[in-house]
């Protein structure tokens, strides 16, 4: 028996781990040398802050954000779609227009719940 694939499978493997923990240790040995006060200061443009910098940011951020890359994947899989349609006749066509129905049944839900809503 060939053992070529396997032994490829565990050079990457232990290739992997070695460069993520490399990477981590050595960033742990650099930033650990020299710590002074004013490393963790806030500083941008060179001005100062005012008041606390800590500040939290609404949900709605985070839900705009959240929606985003649901349809950016969606966009993704319908132009990969678009350049393959003459090959897949109708049965891709099908299948496509129940891809979009439950991505649009999403955005439609999102929309009701009032989520598109800038507040």
């Amino acid at each position: 028996m060939d053992h070529t694939g396997l032994l490829y499978v565990i050079g990457f493997g232990f290739a992997a781990t070695t460069f993520v923990f490399g990477t981590i240790l050595f960033s742990w040995l650099i930033t650990h040398r020299r710590r002074r006060p004013q490393k963790g200061l806030p500083y941008e443009c060179g001005i100062d802050t005012i008041g606390d910098t800590w500040s939290r940011f609404g949900l709605a951020f985070y839900l705009y954000a959240l929606l985003f890359v649901a349809f950016d994947v969606e966009i993704i899989f319908v132009y990969l779609w678009a350049i393959t349609v003459r090959a897949i006749e109708y049965q891709g066509i099908v299948l496509i227009g129940i891809f979009l129905a439950i991505l649009m049944f999403g955005e439609l839900y999102a929309w009701k719940k009032g989520d598109l809503r800038w507040q």
